[in-house]
């Protein structure tokens, strides 16, 4: 009897992880009938960590009303889990969808997620892995720490509004008079530094609505607050990786918090007893919407892939279109790159298909197994 392990991300904007899984699972049980098929969704700290922890762990969900990326309240959703702490993604608050069709880096704020945090502490819960991923902000988290109590002045000592665009005004960071009791451990999907051509504004600013015309006003004030975050704790914190992992969120945890960032995909395989798992395993198949460069940093394919190599169990990455760089993800351990998308169209015509294509490209992949 064959044994597979699903361990699929998300597509974003199409299909859930879990979604995924029972897409494929049905796939799988249709043409393989005796194989005994395992099912992880996985998610690398963006949309969709909450859920996937809550399904393997259990535990409870709860919503507070908070602060929006544009100033609107929306309602948040974390989960609180068997042993007390709590999983929180920072999308819940400040996420790109939360923003619908308006993208304005300058402004959007990441107040939400310290309100977040707020309610996570006034539940009891002093434990908090943080899920950074998908931000539609570029406010190195300064949003978050105004929502915990920190104060930032200008050269006069006048109060500066917490915003992206404001970076560059700020000359000193006060720190709230109640320091918030949470240990916080970021799960972040990146490895980026917070400035330069691989940061936070010039890699991940695009998709937030950083235009040519703003984004050397987003770089300078980044780079000042890069050089305030270093004054105010004494550390590099600009230059470490991951610190520029949702819009300079990853800054920010590290320094307003003192959390630590961790790798949001060995968290979950961990989590998951994934080694554990593999054993006997004939096929694992992962994926997520795009495979690119970035993927082999942090994200899921690769942290899969990884694994896998390390027990010899052949790895598939079924995604939904490839992008420039994508073969690096093979030397994570990945075997082979399928894609979904047929032809030329548009992301409309995807939501409306990508069921019926990803259905289709699975069953191609195992029709290959079948004839090994």
């Amino acid at each position: 009897m064959k044994r597979i392990i699903l361990a699929p991300d998300s597509f974003k904007g199409t299909m859930s992880a879990a979604e995924i899984c029972a897409l494929q699972g049905e796939v799988i049980a249709r043409l393989l009938p005796e194989t005994e098929v395992r099912a992880i969704p996985m998610a690398d700290g963006g949309e969709g960590m909450a859920e996937v922890y809550f399904r393997l762990l259990g535990g409870r969900k709860v919503t507070a009303v908070v602060t929006g990326p544009l100033g609107q309240p929306v309602e948040a959703e974390y989960t609180i889990l068997p042993d007390g702490s709590a999983v929180v993604e920072m999308a819940a608050a400040a996420g790109l969808p939360l923003a619908g069709e308006v993208r304005n880096p300058l402004r959007a704020t990441t107040r939400g997620v310290g309100e977040l945090l707020l309610d996570a502490a006034e539940r009891g819960i002093r434990k908090v892995l943080l899920g950074l991923g998908g931000s539609a902000t570029n406010d190195c988290g300064v949003g978050m720490a105004a929502a915990l109590g920190f104060r930032f002045l200008d050269a006069a000592g006048e109060a500066v509004e917490p915003l992206a665009g404001n970076l560059g005004a700020i000359q000193k960071i006060l720190p709230p008079e109640k320091p918030l009791e949470l240990t916080v451990t970021a799960a972040c999907d990146v490895d980026n530094p917070l400035t330069g051509p691989q940061g936070a504004t010039a890699v991940f600013g695009p998709q937030k609505g950083v235009t040519p015309e703003c984004q050397p006003e987003l770089e300078r004030g980044m780079a000042h607050m890069g050089r305030m975050l270093e004054n105010f704790t004494g550390k590099a914190i600009a230059t470490m990786p991951g610190s520029g992992a949702a819009g300079g969120l990853g800054a920010a945890v590290l320094a307003f918090l003192g959390g630590a960032l961790r790798p949001g995909i060995e968290l979950l395989l961990d989590t998951a007893g994934f080694d554990e798992l593999l054993e006997g395993a004939d096929l694992v198949i992962t994926g997520e919407g795009r495979i690119d460069g970035q993927s082999a940093h942090g994200k899921v394919p690769a942290g899969v892939g990884l694994r896998c190599k390390a027990k010899g169990v052949p790895c598939a990455a079924l995604c939904g279109s490839v992008g420039p760089g994508a073969e690096a993800v093979y030397n994570c351990g990945v075997t082979a790159i399928f894609s979904a998308v047929q032809g030329v169209t548009t992301f409309s015509e995807i939501r409306e298909t990508c069921r019926g294509d990803l259905a289709f490209l699975t069953e191609s992949v195992i029709r290959l197994l079948q004839a090994r």
